[in-house]
């Protein structure tokens, strides 16, 4: 890679890495496999910044590039294997109410993923359903019905009541818990996930 190449790789990875990081948690509700995720596809895109570069949407590549790492780890299974005996401690936000996140993304780790990655590109990062099919490489009815089953069994799973207070579940919509607002991807975010 030349090195005007390479300062422009990491000029965009810098300036995208918080919202690809969105995306990865997102998609799979644990810090530590987003973080895999990530570094997965932007070496994926390291590895193919010549051609990556020129595309139409950059932003839109490297989504896919993510979405597609992420169904493929779910396929493997890869961060199921353990290397330690017991669960590092995770230090939740103290100023952030997690229990409404938490039942969330349990109910949507219990989505299949493919289910899971409309879900959330449609609902929490809201993609229209033309490019989400482009992505996942379906037809805009595969993703229609997708979210369709997704979103029957999230409310399968969550119920049509009120969770904690502040996570509902309305016919047709995905939950977002209390001080999460779903942004498209390109936008910055004002809360943390975690």
């Amino acid at each position: 890679m030349r090195d005007g190449s390479e300062r422009e790789y990491v000029e965009y990875v810098t300036a995208r890495l918080p919202a690809l990081r969105r995306l990865a948690y997102s998609l799979c509700g644990d810090e530590h496999q987003a973080d895999d995720l990530v570094q997965e596809a932007i070496t994926k895109l390291y590895l193919s910044w010549a051609k990556s570069s020129r595309a139409n949407s950059l932003d839109a590549w490297v989504r896919v590039i993510l979405v597609r790492v992420f169904l493929d780890s779910q396929r493997k299974g890869w961060w199921k294997v353990r290397l330690f005996g017991t669960t590092p401690d995770v230090h939740a936000s103290v100023d952030q109410p997690t229990e409404d996140r938490t039942i969330l993304h349990a109910a949507l780790a219990k989505v299949p993923p493919r289910q899971r990655a409309v879900l959330v590109l449609r609902y929490l990062h809201d993609l229209p359903v033309n490019e989400v099919a482009e992505m996942l490489g379906c037809s805009a009815g595969t993703v229609k019905s997708q979210a369709s089953h997704g979103l029957k069994a999230l409310r399968r799973l969550l119920g049509d009541q009120e969770i904690a207070g502040a996570v509902t579940v309305p016919r047709g919509a995905v939950p977002v818990p209390r001080g999460a607002v779903p942004v498209p991807c390109g936008a910055v975010a004002t809360t943390r996930e975690g």
